[in-house]
């Protein structure tokens, strides 16, 4: 195999579990790129989405998607089996979260009252998504993977789950009250990591591999002020566009890290690294 064949996905079917989110497109189209068959689950209508439409007319033979609650044990497992249907299953990204938006008036209840007055039913809500949705759907498949005897997990986190959010970025050229990255963010995706490194192990000499994805953030018609305030905080100046993550997912999904497991790949333009 050459270097760039140890990218293609040919023959393979990949489930994107939160495919209709903000990078969940990107990587499904990364992945049909390389010739993957994918399947994307949402509680969200994923067609009602431009990209997603974009990709179906793209990809109309490899491409499909199915709402799912993820976090309903009875939806999951028949959402994976209907999955299974169009093709054995090879590879899952776990791309499910809640994640609000970085707007005081998108979520006044996050914004008011800091981490004290932080409502315990809006926690409850993200440690059944965030958690909860990817323990589900990953049980669900890898009780294939366990008979066939191979596959590959992706699980995305966040910079947030590796360092503490800072805070500042959010009331730079705002007045108060500030919005507030709540801490159920941060503590849901440094799970997804403690969950990585777990399933690796478990899965050891199994055929099974699991790694995870920490992104950075993400251009989504972000208003200038706060555009700018994340930008100052990378050592590269900016923030990632959405395209900038397939090559990693890319890599994660095939065999250009066959020798890669309980690993945890960071693309934040050096958001970590200081």
């Amino acid at each position: 195999m050459t270097s760039l064949d140890l990218f293609r996905l040919d023959g393979r079917h990949a489930i994107v579990a939160g495919g209709a989110g903000l990078l969940g497109p990107t990587f499904a189209e990364s992945l049909l790129e390389a010739g993957a068959l994918v399947t994307v689950l949402d509680v969200k209508d994923s067609e009602s989405d431009s990209y997603a439409q974009q990709l179906r007319k793209r990809f109309e033979s490899t491409y499909s998607s199915r709402i799912c609650d993820l976090t309903k044990t009875g939806d999951v497992e028949a959402s994976v089996a209907w999955a299974e249907s169009r093709a054995a299953i090879s590879i899952l990204v776990n791309a499910v979260a809640i994640d609000p938006k970085n707007d005081a008036l998108a979520s006044p209840q996050q914004s008011t009252g800091g981490f004290t007055g932080y409502p315990v039913e809006l926690w409850r809500k993200s440690l059944e998504v965030n958690l909860t949705g990817i323990f589900l759907v990953t049980q669900a498949v890898c009780r294939r993977f366990e008979k066939q005897r191979s596959g590959v997990i992706v699980n995305v986190s966040s910079t947030y789950g590796v360092v503490g959010p800072d805070q500042r970025i959010y009331r730079e050229g705002r007045q108060p009250p500030y919005f507030v990255k709540p801490c159920d963010y941060s503590t849901t995706k440094a799970g997804v990591l403690g969950f990585t490194r777990y399933l690796a192990a478990y899965y050891a000499q199994s055929g099974i591999r699991v790694n995870s994805l920490t992104p950075g953030g993400a251009f989504n018609n972000h208003d200038d002020a706060f555009a700018t305030a994340y930008s100052q905080r990378t050592l590269l100046g900016r923030m990632a566009r959405r395209d900038e993550y397939k090559g990693a997912i890319l890599f994660l999904c095939s065999d250009a890290s066959s020798y890669m497991t309980g690993a945890n790949l960071i693309v934040d333009g050096g958001w970590t690294a200081v």
